[in-house]
């Protein structure tokens, strides 16, 4: 009777686990789409990447640190339109404060696709905000994982 009894129990408590949907990739952590210029002298020491990118890659980043990144160059090719990734929206703080260097930046699910895609269609004539992002790589669009 026992056994009978717990394997109910178990049974009434892992069938709704079980169908949970698991989170889209693109909804996890915070993040922010910007315009940033391009920085490096394009050597392996120092690669061509967008301003506040993370390099050299930490093994370990810290909660507040940025931890991917996806980017696609502007026309003129002295701009990275680029979705930073970061475990907690602190990592941001650098980007929020730049006035100078970040032409546009928006927090996702804060700001409407229409009005992120109209502003880097100023910088990139094709962009097409439905094939960026960190889950669509095949879109011409650089992702990189900062190891963790």
């Amino acid at each position: 009777m026992l056994a009978r009894i717990s394997l109910i129990l178990v049974a009434v408590i892992t069938i709704p686990l079980q169908a949970q949907h698991r989170v889209d990739p693109g909804n996890l952590y915070n993040r922010v789409i910007c315009v940033v210029p391009v920085v490096g002298k394009g050597t392996p020491a120092d690669p061509r990447r967008p301003q506040y990118a993370p390099w050299p890659p930490k093994p370990n980043p810290a909660r507040t640190d940025i931890i991917s990144y996806t980017q696609q160059i502007s026309d003129d090719g002295q701009y990275a339109l680029v979705e930073f990734v970061a475990r907690d929206r602190a990592a941001f703080q650098a980007i929020f404060n730049d006035k100078t260097a970040v032409k546009a930046v928006f927090e996702k699910d804060k700001n409407k696709k229409d009005e992120i895609e109209k502003e880097l269609k100023k910088y990139k004539k094709d962009f097409d905000i439905t094939k960026f992002g960190a889950s669509s790589t095949l879109s011409g669009a650089l992702t990189v994982a900062v190891p963790r």
